[in-house]
């Protein structure tokens, strides 16, 4: 080795090896995804629950997750885990246990006057901007904002006015069908909707 070519390997420190990544245990790896699915308040998809899990695999997080909703299907709990199209799942209260659950939450998600704003544009949907103030007066505005900031819902233009929809998001945390007829009569039937 010329002296020039000595001098530049002397110069150049060693390149450290990258840090190999701790194994984690099957055990560490299905609590850390029921953890994701228990506080996400929303369905999670394969690269979500892998990324939470700490592993590269999303096979296996899907495979993880289906055997946390069959052993919580066993055991017979109020919580159950659902999968959603596109192979995404949810923890969440099983709609017969919702009454009991409700006495005890201690902050709403959102308001009663928003809640009842979202069943109007779940009922009427697609619900003109114009439509939905005259149906629920001027604060119904602020109620849209609040919707759209937790994803339950959605708006295109039509001329100068906004159209509002429910979202997937809506569907999938209070359990209901995404097809807008389907979902109207879900919600005549629980009698959530005052005409």
């Amino acid at each position: 080795m010329s002296e020039p070519q000595q001098q530049e390997q002397e110069e150049r420190p060693e390149q450290a090896e990258p840090a190999a990544r701790p194994k984690v245990s099957d055990a560490e790896i299905r609590a850390r995804i029921e953890a994701a699915l228990y506080s996400s308040g929303r369905a999670l998809d394969a690269e979500q629950l892998a990324k939470a899990a700490g592993i590269s695999s999303k096979k296996r997080a899907m495979d993880e997750a289906k055997a946390i909703q069959s052993r919580m299907k066993s055991m017979l709990s109020a919580i159950e885990v659902v999968e959603y199209p596109g192979q995404r799942y949810a923890m969440q209260l099983k709609a017969e246990y919702t009454n009991v659950a409700r006495k005890f939450a201690t902050k709403p998600l959102l308001s009663k006057a928003a809640l009842r704003t979202l069943s109007f544009v779940a009922y009427f949907q697609p619900i003109s901007s114009a439509d939905l103030a005259l149906r629920r007066g001027s604060q119904a505005y602020d109620h849209v904002k609040d919707l759209e900031e937790v994803g339950f819902l959605a708006w295109e233009r039509k001329g100068r006015s906004k159209l509002y929809r429910t979202t997937t998001e809506f569907s999938e945390y209070f359990g209901l069908s995404v097809d807008p007829q389907t979902l109207k009569h879900q919600l005549e039937r629980r009698a959530l909707i005052l005409r």
